[in-house]
């Protein structure tokens, strides 16, 4: 069987397609850490607000790892985060992570502060020295509703420090 002109270009076209997502299969595949190795550390966090699965884990602020999984701890009622950090990573077992956003519209990361500990997080391991995220909306709430960092004045009727005037 001969195939004409217009088979064939059909045949072309459609062999360049799939090998296009094939490629774009492979970059992603790259990008999210698919079949990565490594280790898996766990994390309690008090809230874990704008951190999904595949959010960054950063040291210094270079990507070290993804968020693996997260799931609540039915027994102390946290978020449990667990950390897929890249092969050979040797981050101190004493260390803390932070949720942090990159800016005040932009996303979350979790940031791992390496402790002073010789020895390192082993697979396995949970961080419990954690910081959660910090409720961006409560804060501007508060500033707009005047409670932004204003200290109530003191039970006993005495003026405040700011409301003390200079001599």
């Amino acid at each position: 069987m001969r195939l004409g002109n217009e088979s064939r270009t059909e045949a072309l076209v459609g062999l360049a397609v799939v090998l296009i997502a094939a490629v774009f299969l492979a970059l992603a595949w790259q990008r999210t850490g698919g079949g990565r190795g490594g280790m898996e550390v766990k994390a309690l966090f008090p809230s874990a607000n704008g951190i999904a699965v595949g959010t960054d884990v950063r040291v210094a602020g270079l990507k070290v790892g993804s968020v693996a999984a997260q799931r609540l701890d039915p027994q102390g009622f946290q978020a449990e985060v667990t950390l897929a950090l890249d092969d050979g990573l040797r981050i101190p077992a004493d260390s803390s992570a932070a949720i942090t956003t990159e800016s005040l519209l932009g996303g979350s990361y979790i940031a791992l502060i390496p402790g002073g500990a010789a020895e390192p997080l082993k697979d396995g391991d949970v961080i419990v020295d954690t910081q959660g995220a910090v409720d961006m909306m409560s804060l501007i709430g508060g500033v707009i509703n005047g409670r932004g960092g204003a200290s109530a004045p003191p039970p006993d009727g005495t003026p405040a420090a700011e409301e003390v005037p200079a001599p």
